[in-house]
């Protein structure tokens, strides 16, 4: 996630909350627990939040109370950091609980999908996953999104009527069974209906690629080993699912 993206909900609050905010998400993101003003401006610039270049960033932090706090000097100029009052602020302003920032962007983000999801199938699935990642369960919550998403995509390819499916599957796997109704893709491997479903126009080639990418960590997920996936990975799993799938439109 980028800083412009982190502020954007802060559009129209305090120039003390939009620098609490990158105070915030330094810390998390860039690992710099600490800030100069210049420092803070220049951030503030870059992520073209509403009325930089006239913030007296000096006045604002002097006037945050408990909020903040300085660690010493970097040269001359005093540092800047965030206490857990004020942490507790950011997450209050953003909707963020004391968990992970990047864990709790995410529930938000399929709690808005979720809300948006028509197929039955799909949400359920979604709201499997969803609960996994409030709880830290981060494979579940990886095998439970995949299998929100091959659905969808399963959807949108029986749009395209079933001859059609049927030979866009025989195409890339000739012993494919023919496709009259949803329950039969149950034969079908998920890789393969990536390919048909890139044949059928539902996924450009760029698309298929992230999803064949996703469909990977999934079977590292689902079967057993050593693999432990983070946090940061789990993310870019939901931003791609999500952006590619359901962040544009109700799903039928």
């Amino acid at each position: 996630m980028t800083l412009v993206e982190f502020l954007a909900p802060l559009a129209k609050k305090t120039h003390q909350d939009r620098i609490l905010a990158v105070l915030y998400y330094c810390e998390r993101y860039e690992q710099k627990t600490a800030l100069t003003v210049d420092e803070l401006r220049e951030r503030m610039k870059r992520a073209r939040a509403k009325g930089w270049a006239k913030v007296n960033v000096t006045d604002v932090l002097s006037k945050s109370g408990p909020l903040v706090d300085t660690t010493g000097l970097q040269g001359k100029k005093r540092l800047w950091n965030l206490t857990n009052c004020g942490r507790e602020h950011v997450r209050g302003l953003l909707g963020l609980p004391k968990a992970d920032v990047e864990m709790e962007y995410d529930v938000g983000t399929l709690e808005d999908v979720v809300a948006k999801i028509s197929d039955a199938d799909a949400r359920d699935y979604l709201e499997e996953g969803l609960k996994c990642l409030q709880v830290g369960a981060l494979r579940a919550c990886t095998v439970f999104l995949w299998v929100a998403a091959i659905r969808s995509i399963q959807v949108r390819m029986m749009t395209k009527g079933s001859a059609s499916v049927t030979a866009a599957l025989q195409k890339h796997d000739p012993n494919a069974r023919p496709i009259k109704t949803l329950d039969d893709f149950a034969h079908v491997k998920d890789a393969t209906a990536l390919l048909a479903a890139k044949e059928l126009g539902i996924l450009d080639k760029n698309q298929k690629d992230t999803l064949t990418e996703a469909l990977n960590l999934r079977n590292r997920c689902g079967h057993p080993g050593k693999y432990r996936l983070g946090v940061k990975k789990v993310s870019a799993f939901v931003e791609d699912i999500t952006s590619i799938l359901f962040a544009q439109r109700d799903v039928g």
